[in-house]
């Protein structure tokens, strides 16, 4: 988590997956959270993480 700034690193990280409560990953290049667990990328959309299930995306 690099990329953001200290205090958006520090928000990033109190978040976790609504669906399994697992940590997230970010991925500055994509700008989404990863929820491995679930098999979901949040998107972060003008520095705003959107953590609804209906618009996270199915990863592998």
């Amino acid at each position: 988590m690099t990329d953001a700034p200290l205090h958006d690193r520090r928000m990033l990280e109190a978040l976790v997956c609504p669906v399994t409560h697992a940590v997230l990953t970010y991925d500055a290049e994509a700008q989404e959270l990863i929820s491995k667990a679930a098999h979901l990328a949040f998107p972060i959309r003008d520095g705003i993480p959107i953590m609804l299930v209906s618009e996270a995306r199915q990863i592998d």
